[in-house]
């Protein structure tokens, strides 16, 4: 297990017993920010309060599954960051929705959710033809449509449930997650672009306009083959990272699945 996510997990675990045994979640959870017991430390701390052993055991199993994939793509240090993001910007937004109204000012706010759906979301967008077979659905869903499902379904309840849940608080992990992994994307192209015209650019060259239809249909079917090629080779390394674990992998299969998140 990558080290991030196996300290998250221990954190996670201590601080719960902890709370059980010393009632924490008073001082620690997150409150709305008029109230006489918010501070602006419970955006943080909030993220490692949990209700009960559903709660965290959940949250925990997710953040196992497909947190411990995330690390192992991105590295310690930017998995760490967008954990932290997604789970402080959750506590934002379930302000935001206190202070419009939509929340009731009086919740107060636990658990690790907000950053974890962060994490759906990244492997979603990472690897959204990966199959998955969640329970109770009788079939293998693709990633992709196994986040959409879950955000859809967040939507809705926020809209319609007073289940004490943090439906926006979920949904908000998720965009400051979309928001980031974004940015590294576009920044990660803008270096590429950058790169290639400061040592590949001739000014004096033109480009020519004469494109035939065969190139065209050539160049297509080129590029068509090459993707289903990487996307069969990243298939191919997942598959050893389930069977064998993340240390199985060659350097060159570790660098692929690096590359692989910043080219989606």
């Amino acid at each position: 297990m990558p080290p991030v996510v196996k300290s998250l997990l221990l954190l996670n675990v201590v601080a719960y017993i902890l709370d059980s045994a010393f009632h924490l979640s008073p001082l620690f959870a997150l409150y709305y920010w008029e109230s006489n017991a918010f501070m602006p430390f419970q955006f943080v701390t909030y993220m490692f309060m949990h209700g009960n052993f559903t709660h965290i055991f959940f949250n925990m199993f997710a953040l196992w599954m497909f947190g411990r994939i995330m690390e192992q793509v991105w590295g310690g240090q930017r998995f760490l960051i967008y954990y932290m993001v997604c789970g402080i910007g959750a506590g934002l937004v379930q302000e935001l929705g206190q202070v419009a109204g939509i929340i009731s000012p009086y919740a107060m706010t636990i658990g690790a959710s907000g950053a974890v759906y962060g994490i759906l979301l990244a492997f979603g967008m990472t690897f959204p033809n990966e199959r998955l077979f969640i329970i109770p659905i009788p079939f293998p869903i693709k990633a992709k449509w196994f986040v959409l499902l879950y955000a859809a379904i967040e939507i809705l309840e926020g809209m319609s449930a007073s289940d004490g849940v943090a439906h926006f608080a979920h949904l908000g992990g998720m965009f400051f997650g979309l928001m980031l992994i974004l940015f590294w994307r576009n920044a990660a192209r803008y270096k590429s672009v950058s790169f290639g015209k400061n040592f590949w650019h001739k000014p004096d060259s033109q480009p020519s306009m004469h494109v035939s239809y065969n190139d065209n249909y050539t160049k297509d079917y080129e590029y068509n083959s090459r993707k289903k090629a990487r996307n069969d080779e990243i298939d191919r390394i997942l598959d050893k990272v389930r069977k064998g674990g993340y240390q199985c992998l060659t350097e060159s299969e570790k660098q692929t699945l690096f590359d692989a998140s910043n080219r989606q």
